[in-house]
């Protein structure tokens, strides 16, 4: 049968409507599910992404616009008002968050969703297209927040409608609570506040973030889908040299700046001992499939001996799989003196340590000073870590994750992963929530633009991961008690 295209440029087949973006894998899955040939989702997901791109909900603007932007949507898909919370505390009306609730039969407690609506500064002079406007070109959308996490939001806002539509009574109580403030600092942090001053509204017994986690590509190949059950928290430390200075033309050898150089020199050389907490070694058991030979035998040998000297350091020499296995410390900024014909009497250096479920700011503080062994330089906690717990994967959690990702993409390995950096999960989880970080869209490992120009996500991965979203939030329905 011919293809034809109706008035939006969508392709037509008959009286079923295909979104052009669509992939063969997609297609496939979409032949057999006629509810969704049916209705507009894609074209959904794709306008609500373009309504909360030309948000600028970067700091300090806040995250009002777009919680209007998509209680309007839900209102108009008849979600009523006792399921439709929205919240800012009073001093920060600007740092506003929703929760949405679809409610089930009660069969459990609710099943969670957490995703932020706020997104990083952006200088239109530094990109080549305008960052708070939605751009398609040439397979892309671009704009900030399309990865982080904007992406992810219309998925979920877009695969809540659609269940409400089909009349689907889900097992347990759905929430989403779509929230300010991740990307700043968590000074007013909506997902930690909604905790603090409204537990009820997210009492949960399970929570997903689809802000980590990680569809994992390489090359336009699907490597992995990652599941986190962990990331590390950071930690920000001052260290501090003073002394009285002079003219530079009569050197001393206590020089603020030699010996804050020498405690760095150190810093430098130090590593933290290894530690497998029980994400990184599933991680790692499900990796060493993926590496070449050197780096698999060395994971192999870890697991077997975490003794093995040669082979944590083959680990320790690649810096994505050294922030797997140990805490790390790293000077980040520097500032000294005021003169140049002037003797420094002050020199200060930034030390950022992103810590180990496990590991303390205090306890990292006690050990650069340890290290530094210096008592002239001054070692002071700027900002103390969030500490959070590891979630100890449940099977059934995993496999109706394992589930959803097989309906789309069979082939692809799901191991569970520890993040590196950070989201809300640690909030959750501090609450003593399990939070598993679910990603829908994959990225290439290697294009990180997150935070940086040009951010972008792909068409059709994007049309995937709308899709995705919908059938996992059912699988874990489903699935889970």
């Amino acid at each position: 049968m011919r293809m034809r295209r109706d008035r939006n440029g969508t392709a037509v087949r008959g009286n079923a409507r295909v979104s052009r973006c669509i992939t063969p894998s997609l297609l496939a899955l979409l032949a057999a599910t006629e509810v969704f040939a049916a209705q507009p989702y894609p074209a959904m997901a794709r306008d609500t992404l373009r309504d909360l791109v030309n948000i600028d909900s970067a700091e300090p603007r806040g995250t009002l616009a777009s919680v209007n932007t998509i209680a309007r949507r839900f209102r108009a898909a008849k979600f009523s008002a006792r399921d439709l919370t929205l919240l800012a505390p009073a001093a920060h009306p600007e740092k506003a968050n929703l929760v949405v609730r679809l409610r089930g039969r009660g069969r459990g407690r609710p099943l969670l969703w957490t995703a932020h609506l706020d997104v990083v500064e952006a200088d239109p002079q530094d990109w080549s297209v305008p960052p708070f406007h939605l751009t398609e070109s040439e397979g892309w959308y671009y704009g900030r927040g399309t990865a982080d996490m904007k992406g992810e939001v219309a998925a979920l806002v877009t695969a809540m409608i659609r269940l409400k539509a089909e009349g689907f009574v889900p097992r347990h109580d759905l929430i989403v609570a779509l929230t300010a403030d991740e990307e700043a600092a968590g000074q007013v942090n909506g997902i930690r506040w909604l905790l603090s001053e409204h537990p009820a509204l997210l009492d949960a017994g399970v929570a997903f973030n689809p802000d980590t986690g990680a569809g994992a590509l390489r090359g336009g190949r699907r490597l992995f889908y990652g599941i986190e059950t962990a990331e590390k928290t950071y930690a920000t430390y001052r260290l501090d040299v003073r002394n009285k200075g002079g003219h530079s033309s009569q050197p001393e050898a206590d020089n603020a700046i030699y010996r804050l150089s020498a405690a760095l020199l150190k810093l430098s050389a130090f590593k933290f001992p290894l530690r497998l907490t029980a994400t990184t070694r599933a991680f790692l058991s499900a990796d060493a499939d993926l590496e070449p030979d050197a780096i698999a035998n060395a994971i192999r040998a870890v697991l077997k001996n975490p003794a093995d000297a040669a082979a944590i350091q083959e680990l320790g020499d690649n810096p994505r799989l050294n922030a797997q296995i140990r805490s790390t410390c790293v000077a980040t900024r520097l500032a000294a003196g005021s003169a140049e014909n002037a003797l420094p009497q002050r020199a200060q250096a930034a030390v950022q340590c992103r810590l180990l479920p496990g590991d303390t700011s205090d306890g990292a503080m006690q050990t650069l000073r340890m290290v530094i062994d210096d008592p002239d330089v001054v070692v002071e906690l700027v900002r103390p870590s969030n500490n959070s717990p590891e979630t100890l994967p449940d099977p059934k959690v995993i496999d109706a994750i394992r589930g959803a990702v097989d309906s789309m993409w069979p082939e692809v390995p799901v191991m569970v992963t520890m993040a590196a950096g950070g989201s809300d999960a640690i909030f959750t989880r501090s609450a003593g929530i399990p939070t598993y970080g679910v990603a829908s869209i994959f990225q290439d490992i290697d294009d990180n633009r997150h935070h940086g120009r040009d951010e972008r996500i792909a068409i059709a991965a994007f049309d995937e991961g709308v899709e995705f979203t919908y059938h996992l939030m059912k699988a874990l329905d489903a699935k889970l008690n």
